[in-house]
């Protein structure tokens, strides 16, 4: 059965910091990029990053530059996002899919966590 499943969400205070982790199980992430998607109230999903399988190349969201950085550990089929200097517009649930490649829609999805970021 083919299984991704976010973890690390939370209520964080601006300018904190969170660790989400998508682990995926039923399929190898060898052959799947993995991108971090979210989704904030009464605005349409958005990519956030994507590390490809190939060459681990990374990609961002503009407005996440230089704040997040995403890694994989294939021996654990685990991707992180780290997220650092929070914002209150980073609030949203935040979800992982697994694209063949990072320009695909994924073929996979996770649940997906929910982040808060308020004082």
């Amino acid at each position: 059965q083919v299984q991704l499943v976010e973890s690390g969400g939370g209520l964080v205070q601006p300018g904190g910091s969170l660790r989400l982790s998508c682990a995926a199980s039923g399929f190898t992430l060898d052959y799947y990029a993995i991108g971090w998607y979210r989704q904030a109230p009464g605005k349409e999903r958005e990519g956030v990053s994507c590390i490809s399988s190939s060459d681990g190349r990374t990609y961002y969201l503009d407005s996440v530059k230089g704040r997040f950085t995403i890694s994989r550990d294939n021996a654990k089929n685990t991707v992180y996002l780290q997220m650092n200097s929070l914002k209150p517009e980073d609030t949203a649930v935040y979800y992982c899919g697994a694209p063949r490649r990072c320009t695909d829609k994924p073929s996979y999805w996770g649940q997906g966590t929910q982040v808060t970021v308020s004082s």
